[in-house]
């Protein structure tokens, strides 16, 4: 409340405490923690560095909280409480907004927390206990996660200003792309990848950005920055034409969630629909 406010006067007025209180209460925390939390000035209260760690990580706690009170109090007869799922910009979300879709309509009491990033956080989320669920590019580490494949190939290219002579090709090369100003994207994993495609002349590319999500280094792309290395998505942008690599660059995507992990009725029921209907899907 304090960090909200940057005030202690009117957090301890909204907290119904003491300033005096309060403000042994946070110099407790510090002597507990011996790192100091806030910056003190004569009109405003501001977090340290070590401070917005700590309310990053309170965050944290107070959803893993929310979501053990949930799990702990649904009902037996009827599928209630929040499903998350964290989701790279994949074009199999797709099918996997058809398997929410068709389980909600079973399970109407049942809601969903969709939260989009890159594989690395998705992970990491998982790890933390924050997310049930992710959808994410292969390889997953088999030891760590269970999961169920996805049907749909993601697939790299490029996107390019419908005015380049780029955009009129039906696949463009490593050749072709030298010497060009590119967008990469942040992912470790996919940026080795790409450079193993580049071969020979990956030390002739010139990288002018990366990005995480696609949408905003889109319109960089749009603007003239550079060319956008990424996934073909279901998704079309203006004044932007989608052109694949040669050789194709191609990756199958998964639905995991974290082995041998104990999961709520509503998290169990899920993942084994999912696993029927993409099987199902398969199978026609």
């Amino acid at each position: 409340m304090v960090a909200r406010e940057e005030n202690i006067t009117k957090a301890a007025q909204i907290l119904h405490i003491s300033q005096p209180t309060l403000s042994r209460q946070i110099a407790n925390l510090e002597q507990e923690l011996d790192t100091k939390l806030f910056v003190w000035q004569s009109h405003k209260i501001t977090l340290t560095e070590d401070g917005m760690l700590l309310r990053r990580r309170a965050s944290e706690m107070q959803q893993l909280s929310d979501k053990i009170f949930e799990e702990m109090s649904s009902d037996d007869e009827v599928l209630t409480g929040e499903i998350q799922i964290g989701s790279g910009e994949l074009k199999s979300m797709d099918k996997l907004a058809e398997v929410i879709v068709e389980f909600h309509r079973q399970h109407p009491q049942v809601t969903f927390n969709i939260q989009s990033g890159n594989s690395e956080d998705i992970k990491l989320k998982i790890e933390q206990g924050l997310l049930d669920l992710g959808l994410l590019i292969e390889p997953v580490d088999t030891e760590k996660y269970s999961f169920v494949r996805m049907q749909q190939l993601e697939t790299w290219g490029i996107l390019v200003q419908d005015n380049s002579p780029l955009a009129k090709k039906n696949y463009v090369t490593a050749e072709d792309l030298q010497n060009e100003t590119l967008i990469f994207t942040q992912s470790r994993p996919m940026t080795n990848e790409l450079n193993s495609w580049f071969g020979n002349v990956a030390n002739n590319i010139k990288l002018i950005s990366k990005y995480n999500l696609l949408y905003n280094s889109a319109i960089l792309a749009k603007k003239g920055l550079g060319i956008l290395l990424c996934l073909q998505l279901e998704s079309h942008y203006e004044g932007l034409s989608f052109v694949p690599l040669k050789p194709a660059l191609h990756y199958n995507s998964v639905l995991a969630w974290k082995a041998d992990q104990i999961t709520s009725k509503t998290v169990t029921s899920f993942i084994n629909f999912a696993k029927k209907y993409l099987k199902d899907i398969s199978l026609h």
